[in-house]
């Protein structure tokens, strides 16, 4: 009996600072890029963030003038950023619609390369049909 209280004893003191020491689950940084759904455009945002803090910096008067959009223009450091998370969006689209694109006309290229010369290229030799088969596409795609 007095061993086990003993056993239990040190268990108990030896696990009271290890549970204290660690993060309570989910503060942590994720180990991984891939763990946290929301980490990239938290990252955004963050990087958003600190290229409009830097921009104010400079000239904090043109910056109100340029973002802020009330009647004090105090609101500038929240449209920046908001504009420039935007921004960021759209351009993370526009390469996701050029990367599909891409795939497509690689698939559509393996079934008939003579076809798919005919039907895209421009130039004397149509061995520009890759190109303009993937801009066709991915401009019909962020377009509508």
């Amino acid at each position: 009996m007095t061993r086990t209280l003993i056993v239990l004893a040190a268990f108990l003191t030896l696990s009271v600072p290890a549970a204290l020491a660690a993060p309570p689950e989910g503060t942590g940084k994720p180990e991984s890029p891939g763990q946290s759904a929301a980490a990239p455009g938290q990252q955004a945002d963050k990087n958003a963030a600190k290229a409009c803090k830097a921009e104010r910096a400079l000239d904090p008067a043109a910056f109100k003038t340029k973002y802020g959009t009330n009647g004090n223009k105090s609101n500038a450091l929240g449209k920046c950023v908001s504009g420039k998370v935007k921004k960021a969006e759209e351009q993370a689209e526009i390469a996701e619609a050029r990367e599909n694109a891409a795939k497509t006309c690689k698939a559509e290229r393996a079934l008939d390369p003579a076809a798919f010369k005919t039907k895209y290229g421009t130039n004397t030799n149509k061995s520009n049909a890759f190109g303009k088969c993937v801009s066709k596409l991915a401009k019909a795609a962020t377009t509508g």
